[in-house]
This record gives structure tokens, sequence and C-alpha cells, in this order.
């Protein structure tokens, strides 16, 4: 008997060795071309299916996934918060050794001015090395990443500490109560995690190299507001003081002429730190001397996305008054695109937007319906984020990663402020297509699509898989 049980310890430790092998082989396997193809292919029909909010119809993109599972043998559910708006969760059950991993992308995409367009935005052309189509980039390029990524997982059989989550979700794009609001509302133990990873971010490029990894550990928050102007209606061959189209323009000219102080945090403190260190010597000036006012002049001027990292930045969007060009309105309106920092406190930004404007016939109102939660920032001194930096180092070893303040909102707010460590990742970019996000001729480039592939399931690997 003692033979015997020894026989089968060794044949155990024997079997367990070869099995631990034969896991790590395939968690550390490089994604093959087909994958690359396949993400692509995933892009390629995301893309041509119109969910443009509104109204959305993002249920027809997650019957899309959830076929695509089906065939896989991956259970999934499709929750939808409202008529063919659709939020489609699968997952990867791990040993419960960690809390979830969960890989978040948006299904819908923003309007477009067809007749802008070079090309059919929902035909998914390529051309040049690049596909083109709205959703491209914001967000579908995340959605066909995430769904390879869970899929090699589940092809390879990798052995997982923790839960890996698939959300693809509707309403990002200005209507998130029918997407991660009804989520986190209605289904959060659908989606409950310890780490999310979501667009944002970028794999960013110079002359076709990648030389840093954005990862957004914080964003800044949408605060719309509207001047409100109000005087005599009147016929305009008799000039009126109190015309409030000309009290709305000095009050817009103020704002423009003023901007907020400059105020960093942990986050675009790093970020501007790492960035001088492979910048220019121009640049990396810039970087280092933010507080002087020249400084401040030239990042406005040439470097706009940095520039709203440093303060609250308010942007008029849209102007309203008068129906006739012979009267005097009674009433006109202007409305602030107010992307605040994270610990703004925008009472007391709306106090000061009153003294800066100095007129009494002008109303501010707040608008909240727009409003995401301002949540704690993401560390970047955890896992995860360490998770991100080796898998930059080991594909991308001449970059470096970089922690970033998003100008933008995406929803992974509504995440950080249930405790959740967001991360903001993407595909990789120059700064010429990333102007191109809700612009015209929205593109990605094919190659790109499997380096972020590549990026993606790297990390995902190294901070999911088991290490026994």
């Amino acid at each position: 008997m003692t033979r015997i049980f020894v026989g089968v310890i060794v044949s155990a430790l024997i079997f367990g060795s070869a099995a631990s092998a034969q896991q790590s082989s395939a968690a550390s396997s490089a994604i093959t071309d087909a994958s690359r193809a396949e993400a692509v292919q995933f892009l390629t029909d995301l893309v041509k299916i119109d969910t443009s909010n509104p109204p959305g119809n993002e249920v027809k993109a997650a019957n899309y996934i959830k076929a695509v599972l089906d065939k896989e043998g991956v259970a999934s559910e499709i929750f939808e918060s409202a008529p063919g708006r659709g939020n489609i969760v699968a997952r990867l059950k791990g040993n419960g050794a960690k809390r979830p991993l969960l890989l978040m992308g948006h299904l819908d995409v923003v309007g477009v001015e067809r007749d802008k367009w070079t090309v059919d935005p929902f035909a998914a052309v390529i051309k040049d090395g690049y596909l083109y189509g709205r959703g491209s980039r914001d967000d579908k390029a995340m959605d066909a990443a995430n769904l390879e990524v869970f899929l090699e997982l589940h092809r390879r059989k990798i052995a997982l500490d923790r839960d890996v989550i698939l959300l693809a979700e509707a309403g990002e794009e200005g209507t998130t109560r029918y997407g991660i609001d009804f989520m986190v509302a209605q289904h959060w133990d659908k989606i409950e995690c310890q780490y999310v990873l979501n667009e944002g971010g970028a794999l960013h490029e110079t002359n076709g190299r990648v030389d840093y990894a954005s990862v957004g550990t914080t964003e800044k928050v949408p605060r719309e507001m509207t001047l409100i102007a109000r005087g005599s209606s009147g016929h305009a061959s008799m000039p009126r003081l109190d015309n409030p189209i000309a009290h709305l323009g000095a009050a817009v000219g103020k704002l423009l002429a003023w901007q907020p102080p400059m105020r960093l945090n942990e986050t675009t403190r790093e970020y501007f730190s790492r960035l001088a260190k492979i910048s220019s010597a121009e640049d990396a000036y810039l970087y280092t001397h933010l507080q002087e006012p020249s400084v401040q002049q030239k990042l406005a001027a040439g470097k706009i996305s940095q520039n709203s990292m440093l303060r609250t930045s308010i942007v008029p969007t849209i102007i309203k008054g008068g129906f006739r060009v012979n009267v005097i309105p009674a009433d006109a309106e202007a409305t602030l695109d107010v992307r605040a920092l994270p610990d703004e406190n925008v009472d007391e930004l709306v106090a000061t937007l009153r003294k800066v404007i100095s007129d009494p016939e002008i109303e501010i109102v707040r608008n909240k319906s727009n409003d995401r939660p301002a949540g704690a920032p993401s560390s970047i001194h955890n896992e995860m984020f360490e998770a991100l930096e080796r898998a930059q180092a080991k594909l991308f070893p001449s970059a470096v990663t970089l922690p970033m303040m998003g100008t933008g909102a995406t929803d992974s707010a509504q995440l950080r402020a249930k405790g959740v460590q967001a991360y903001a990742i993407g595909p990789p970019t120059g700064d010429s297509d990333a102007l191109r996000v809700h612009g015209n001729d929205e593109r990605v480039r094919l190659d790109g699509v499997g380096k972020f592939v590549e990026y993606l399931y790297t990390a995902a690997i190294d901070v999911a898989a088991s290490k026994k």
C-alpha cells in the first residue's frame, strides 16, 4: 500500500506540474494573427450596426455579441432598460480567491453629419490600413477587443483567481440612465467588481511608434450650465440697453477671457512628470514650468488636451436668441459645457462666475440631468495599474505608462463612485486621429486593433490568471 500511495502522490505531482506548465504556457502565449483578424472582424460587424444615440437601439449590437458567445458555449444575459436599449453581460468563473475584473465598453455611438464624411459612416470601409466608421474608436474598438480577450481566456481554459466579466452597455453618449446607471441600480450583482478596464486612454503613437500608454485613473466631470439673459422685446430699429443678446454676448466674452485657476492632483502631477521625461527639451520645459503664465498660454494655444487637465474648463457650445432680423428678443441663452475637476465645489464655482460676469441681468442655471458622480481617483499603486505598466513594458519597451486625468466623461465615473478601481485604456492612436473621435471620418488603424488586443490580454492575464 505504501508503494501504491507514493506512486499516486508522484503521479499527482507530475500531472499537477504538467497541468501547471500547460496553464502557464497557454496564459503566456502571444495573441495569434487569427485572433487579431477575428477582433477586426468583430469591430467591422459592430460598426455596421447603427447604434446612433438617439435612439440607440443597442440591443442589435448586444444580440450580435450574444450570438458570438452562444457559438462558443458561453452563457450571457441581455438586460433592456427600455425597448431596444440593451446591455449584455457574460462571466468567466474564477476560483474566488480575488474579486472580479470587469472588461467594459459601450455600444452606442454619437450621430453623424453624413454630408461631411468621405465614406459611409456605417459601412466599416477599409482603406490605407484604416477602418473608417462611426464608433470605430469610440467605443466599438473597446468592445471588439474585450470580446476577443474574453474568448481567448475561455478557449485557452485559463484558470482564474477572479471572475472576468464582460459588459457591453447602452447609453454612454449622454443617456446613462439606459446603461450604466441602470446596471448599477438594478443589476449591480451582475457587474460588481474590484477592477474595471474601460475606454478613455490610448496607446499614444508618434510616427507610428508607441511612445506612451495613457491610463486614465480619474476624469473631469460634466457640470452643464446655462446663461440666461432677459430683457424687453421690441422693434430692432430702436436700440435698447436691456437687449438680452448684447448682455449675453458680453457675459460669454468675459468667461472666455477668464479661466479658473490651475490645480494639479496626484494623477496630473505624475502625468506631467513622466511626460516631461520622454518629451523634447522644448516640451519638457512646458511640462516642468506649468505655473508660468506664458507656459499656460502656449498650452492653451497648442496643446489643448494638456491645458484642459490643468483646471476646470468652461466652454460655450450653444447660443440661442432671436427669431427675426427686425425684432429684439425678450430672452437669449448660452449653454456652457463645464468640465470640472473631480474635487471642484460647483456651488462656489457658480458664485465665482457671477462675479466674473458681473451683470445682474444674467442668470446662471445648473442643468443636473447629465451630471456624473465624482468618485475618488483610482490608485497608481495597486496590482491592476502595475499589470498595465508591465504589459506596456513587455509589448512596447521603449514607451512609458502615463497616469492620466481624462478631460471627457466615461461610465467609469459611476463605478468609481461605487468604490471600484477603474482604469481607462485604448487602442493605438496619433494626435490627428484622436481629434476624429465624435468628428468626421472617425477611424482606427487595423494593425492597432491587434496591438490593443494583445495589450489588454497581457494585462488581464497578469491580474486575473491563477499563479498556482
